[in-house]
């Protein structure tokens, strides 16, 4: 009598051969062009934030592992990773506890708490960033962190100025926008290396396209309806495409693996619904931008758009 029985374990099933080192590599390759961009913009303040914020990440790791006498996870980069990403949302002029404050948040509250990689219900570094946003907000004035600064451009942050003065997008030029002529989170700004960047996990895998595309999507339809009602207040949707944490938010936190469905149909929902929840904060919610916000909240709903699964081919027999 053969006494094997069928061991069921969690999803996912498949995999691809691929280690986490090497997916989160890629992650951080991705993330560089725009992180360079930011240094050469705001300069060695901007260094100083992402230097500390991955290393203080990491750091977190290590002392949470060894004093919960569990394996050491920080050769798998996905630390580092959150750190880079949580850097790369900060002012260049953060102070450093702040950044030290962050970092801890993101990993034990937002990683280490739920289990470690891929048991998260919540992006890690999107959850350490809400956090401090509503413990201190005045830090994340960027109109005031860059008061200092001497740029060649309109020394405004886009949203801010839209959101309380109106659709000037003529002080903000599309063309400027895309090419990170504005002010803002150190990583960030530049739309066009981070669309490089995602189109490039994209292609390799890394990234699944359907939370991209509607993420954007939900973005482009919900601020287009918007700005055809009233186009004095509301400003288009290319302009939001390219402003805040939009393209970082489309490539790199609405893709979380950990925290995002894994159906198709599932994963459009998630993008539209993050899309359309970003627009309503930034023209009828309190904050400028909401891209933290709204992704952290359709974490929460993810498991229960996973619920929606796709019929099996064939007539239902149940009633027969």
């Amino acid at each position: 009598m053969n006494n094997k029985k069928l061991t069921v374990s969690h999803a996912p099933f498949w995999h691809d051969g691929d280690s986490l080192f090497k997916k989160n590599l890629n992650f951080i390759i991705a993330l560089l062009p725009a992180a360079i961009f930011g240094v050469l913009q705001f300069g060695a303040p901007a260094l100083g934030v992402l230097a500390l914020s991955v290393s203080c990440a990491m750091l977190w790791e290590l002392i949470i592992n060894a004093v919960s006498k569990r394996p050491f996870t920080i050769g798998d980069l996905d630390a580092a990773l959150i750190g880079l990403l949580f850097g790369m949302m900060l002012p260049a002029v953060t102070p450093w506890w702040l950044v030290v404050v962050g970092t801890f948040v993101a990993i034990f509250m937002g990683k280490m708490i739920f289990g470690g990689i891929g048991a998260s219900p919540f992006n890690p570094a999107l959850l350490g960033m809400a956090i401090l946003m509503l413990s201190w907000n005045m830090f994340f004035d960027f109109d005031t962190a860059y008061v200092n600064y001497d740029f060649d451009f309109t020394a405004l942050a886009p949203l801010v100025a839209v959101k309380f003065q109106g659709a000037a997008t003529d002080l903000f030029p599309l063309s400027a926008l895309f090419m990170g002529r504005e002010v803002g989170a150190v990583g960030a700004v530049f739309s066009l290396g981070l669309i490089i960047g995602g189109i490039y996990l994209i292609l390799r895998g890394y990234a699944r396209w359907e939370l991209s595309v509607s993420f954007i999507a939900g973005i482009v339809i919900t601020a287009f309806l918007f700005h055809l009602v009233n186009p004095e207040s509301y400003a288009g949707p290319w302009f939001h495409l390219f402003s805040g944490y939009t393209m970082l938010g489309a490539f790199f936190l609405i893709t979380d693996s950990s925290s995002s469905p894994v159906q198709r149909i599932p994963m459009l929902i998630y993008g539209l619904l993050a899309g359309f929840m970003i627009i309503l904060m930034r023209n009828i919610g309190s904050y400028a931008d909401g891209t933290i916000l709204a992704i952290l909240l359709v974490n929460v709903v993810s498991p229960l758009l996973d619920n929606i699964r796709p019929t099996a081919l064939g007539k239902d027999m149940s009633n027969a």
